[in-house]
C-alpha cells in the first residue's frame, strides 16, 4: 500500500476543503481536519483506484460490502458532533478508519467498533501505523456498544440505523450527543440526539443521506 503523502496529495486536499466548504461545512476545525488527514492511505491495498480519486467528494467500496464515506458526509457528521479536545467518542462502524482519523485529528479520544473481523484487523493496524494513537479499535457488535468504557461524551454511527439504539443511548453521558443516520439506508435522516437526563432526550433533524445498513452481530 502506498504510504507516501506528497505535496500533490496536500494540494488535492486543499481543493477538497474548498469544495466541501462550498457545500456548507463551516466549522474551521473540521475543515482543517479534512485538509490534514491523508484519505488516499485509507483505501487499502486491495482496492484499485487512481490516487486522485481519493480526493473526489465520493464514497468508494473498500471490501466486505463496506465503503469509505464521502468526505462531505464525514465532515457533516463531524460538524454536528461539535467535537471538543479530549472528549471520549464512541464510533460505530470503523470501516476504513477515515472517520476515526478525522475525529482523532479534532483531538478526541476515539473508541471505534467494527463487526467485520478482516476489516477490523486491517484498519486497526493501519491507524496504528499512521500514528493515530488516540483511536482504539474493537471487534464487536455495534448495537452493543462498549459499556465497559461508558459513558461517552459523543457517539457517532456511520451506518443506517432502523431504530433508536437504546443500548447506545444508555452509554451516552448526560449532556452528550449522538449523531446517527436514521431509517432506511437509501434515505436516511441525519439526527442529532442530546441526552438531557436519565431517559430524557431531545432530537434534531437535518439533511438526507445514503448509508450502508447497520447490522447486528459479528462477521468472522
Amino acid at each position: 500500500m502506498q504510504q507516501i503523502d506528497t505535496y500533490r496529495h496536500k494540494g488535492l486536499r486543499k481543493e477538497l476543503r474548498v469544495q466541501i466548504q462550498g457545500k456548507g461545512i463551516s466549522d474551521r476545525n473540521v475543515l482543517n481536519a479534512i485538509e490534514t488527514v491523508p484519505r488516499h492511505l485509507f483505501f487499502g491495498n486491495d482496492t484499485i483506484f487512481h490516487e486522485t480519486q481519493a480526493y473526489e467528494d465520493k464514497a468508494f467500496p473498500i471490501g466486505e460490502g463496506q465503503t469509505i464515506s464521502q468526505p462531505y458526509t464525514v465532515a457533516y457528521q463531524s460538524q454536528l458532533l461539535e467535537v471538543n479536545p479530549k472528549e471520549k467518542i464512541l464510533e460505530i462502524g470503523t470501516g476504513s478508519g477515515y472517520q476515526a482519523a478525522v475525529l482523532a485529528t479534532l483531538g478526541a479520544k476515539v473508541f471505534s467498533i467494527e463487526r467485520h473481523r478482516k476489516l477490523y484487523e486491517k484498519t486497526k493496524k493501519l491507524l496504528t501505523t499512521l500514528g493515530y494513537h488516540n483511536v482504539k479499535c474493537y471487534f464487536g457488535d455495534g448495537f452493543e456498544g462498549l459499556p465497559t468504557y461508558a459513558p461517552f461524551d459523543k457517539i457517532i454511527i456511520t451506518a443506517a440505523v432502523p431504530e433508536h439504539p437504546k443500548k447506545l443511548l444508555r452509554q451516552l453521558a448526560i449532556g452528550g450527543q449522538m449523531v446517527i443516520p436514521f431509517e432506511i439506508e437509501t434515505k436516511c435522516i441525519m439526527l442529532r440526539i442530546t441526552k438531557e437526563g436519565e431517559d430524557q432526550y431531545s432530537t434534531e433533524e437535518f439533511d438526507e443521506f445514503s448509508f450502508v445498513p447497520m447490522l447486528k452481530g459479528k462477521v468472522f
